[in-house]
């Protein structure tokens, strides 16, 4: 299960307040901050039949690791998502280009998937780049990763930029995420954003 806060930021430069908050830096791990070039590719039917079952398959190459991931079941309200998500680790990069289902067949979502796509060949609907700043902190009742994320959604049919900010829960109570995405919201003006960039990228595509 994938449980994390989003928010639009308003800029670069309140994107670069919020890397250097002093608040973020007292509780960050040591030795966590890093910045990944991340570039991911958005699969699916010439039907859409996974967009039609709330079904993401996406290739995401973070810096020099390739993941494929398997996402659905998705419920977002006012920032909060959470989603069901399985992340296989992809040591050829071809499958950037061209993936193969069976790599989730080790689960049963992954062979429903499959059965779903009932052999029809998969192409790539959307693509993200961007920079993401992340860091590991521990706020004493959670530990998540805050990322900053700073780039664009492409598509066939015109783009869109993200300045967004994550706070993924990794251990701990979803209420502990939402008091640190609170605090940023009171300090820097934060939007809580309710749609995933798979999604922003099918709205441009009007699907």
């Amino acid at each position: 299960m994938e449980i994390e806060m989003k928010y639009t930021i308003d800029s670069k430069e309140t994107a670069d307040q919020i890397w250097d908050d002093e608040g973020l830096l007292s509780i960050a791990e040591e030795n966590s901050r890093e910045k990944v070039y991340m570039k991911a590719a958005y699969f699916d039917t010439e039907d859409r039949i996974l967009a039609k079952n709330d079904i993401a398959f996406r290739v995401r190459m973070e810096g020099s690791r390739v993941v494929a991931s398997l996402k659905w079941n998705g419920e977002c309200e006012n920032g909060l998502h959470t989603r069901e998500e399985i992340n296989v680790p992809v040591g050829d990069e071809a499958c950037f280009i061209m993936p193969d289902p069976t790599i989730f067949k080790e689960s049963e979502s992954g062979r429903a998937m499959i059965d779903l796509l009932a052999g029809k060949p998969l192409h790539n609907v959307l693509e993200t780049r961007f920079l993401r700043s992340k860091m590991k902190v521990d706020s004493g009742t959670c530990i998540c990763e805050v990322a900053i994320d700073i780039g664009e959604i492409v598509t066939d049919f015109g783009n869109e930029p993200i300045c967004e900010l994550e706070i993924e829960l990794f251990t701990g109570d979803e209420e502990s995420i939402k008091e640190i995405g609170n605090g940023l919201v009171v300090k820097y003006g934060l939007v809580p954003q309710d749609q995933s960039k798979y999604a922003r990228g099918l709205r441009i595509l009007n699907f």
